[in-house]
């Protein structure tokens, strides 16, 4: 399913490059592996939904907070991107990335019966952010975030997706591999500094 929002100004300044993940089903113990790689002066915002049920508070900014070497928080509406900072989706809303560089907060209706969706995310932030999204489908057993990626990728975004070997619930990365032009697909273990060497312009970063 391909969501398609309404036409939206391109932004009038430059944003920060941002790092969109998107996983489900196994996809915390993915991000345990991957976000305490990211180092403490990463030049990069990172936006994250993760599959919870709508009628539970999330506990990934507790879970998370102690263990990354960058500020964590949860999305609230109109919460500005920056550099070095982690954005958790919150249960039972769709996070967009809007072109002001902002992120907003919806209830319009699930997509793939998810809400949040990674579709939703990747799609407003290929919109806003075009080259300047790293877009990143993990673990998880539907099929959310694959036309998303694929959308980030023909707006010539890096994307990036878990080595479906490697994942807990292969469906999700199985689904956006069938769909996308994939610069890197990695373990777990490997995405964290892969990214660290994306955001720094490592020349060989996606050999």
């Amino acid at each position: 399913m391909t969501l398609r929002l309404r036409p939206r100004p391109k932004p009038t300044t430059p944003l920060p490059q941002t790092v969109l993940i998107g996983g489900s089903a196994g996809s915390v113990e993915a991000l345990g592996q991957i976000l305490p790689m990211l180092p403490e002066h990463f030049a990069a915002a990172v936006v994250v939904v993760v599959h919870l049920p709508a009628d539970s508070a999330s506990l990934l900014v507790d879970i998370f907070a102690p263990r990354v070497n960058l500020t964590v928080q949860e999305v609230h509406d109109k919460v500005q991107l920056l550099a070095g900072n982690i954005y958790f989706a919150p249960p039972d809303y769709h996070v967009l990335v809007e072109a002001d560089g902002t992120l907003a907060l919806s209830r319009d209706a699930p997509v793939h019966f998810c809400r949040p969706a990674i579709d939703v995310l990747f799609e407003t932030a290929a919109d806003a952010l075009g080259a300047r999204a790293i877009g990143v489908v993990l673990t998880g057993a539907n099929e959310d975030g694959a036309a998303g990626l694929a959308y980030l990728a023909r707006t010539g975004a890096t994307t990036l997706i878990q080595d479906p070997k490697d994942a807990s619930m292969p469906t999700m990365p199985d689904a956006a591999l069938s769909l996308s032009r994939v610069d890197r697909v990695l373990p777990a273990a490997q995405i964290g500094l892969a990214l660290a060497d994306i955001v720094q312009g490592k020349a060989d970063a996606l050999r």
